[in-house]
């Protein structure tokens, strides 16, 4: 078993504190990697239903706000909904994966997963006036 740890970084040079998830298995898909870190975020949330959802991707019906999307009204949100808004801004290159220092770019690409392996999720941040 490894602990993988998840890491947001925008290209503006933003980084996140890491979120920690356990997995069972030595090589997952990037695909499968990114659905259990949508579920596990997804899961705090509506388990705790804070005022700002800190996600990979913004779920529909939220608006941008400091340090995340707030619900226009008060909701849960769907984690298989969230994963596929996640993979869809994948594919769109919405962000980019780093496993280690090694970019991964196809969702079904397996990648091994080491104790201690550090995911960095890439955002990419549109530039002004281009």
């Amino acid at each position: 078993m490894a602990i993988v740890t998840f890491v947001d970084e925008t290209t503006a040079g933003e980084r996140g504190a890491g979120r920690r998830l356990e997995v069972a298995e030595e090589r997952l898909t990037v695909r499968e990697l990114i659905r259990r870190r949508v579920f596990q975020e997804v899961a705090e949330y509506n388990t705790h239903t804070p005022g700002v959802f800190q996600g990979l991707v913004q779920p529909a019906d939220t608006e941008r706000v400091l340090n995340g999307y707030a619900p226009r009204t008060p909701r849960r949100v769907d984690p298989e909904a969230q994963t596929d808004l996640a993979l869809e801004a994948f594919a769109g290159n919405g962000f980019l994966v780093l496993v280690g220092d090694r970019q991964v770019t196809e969702p079904d690409e397996e990648i091994e997963l080491a104790p201690g392996t550090e995911v960095t999720f890439l955002k990419l941040v549109p530039l002004v006036g281009g």
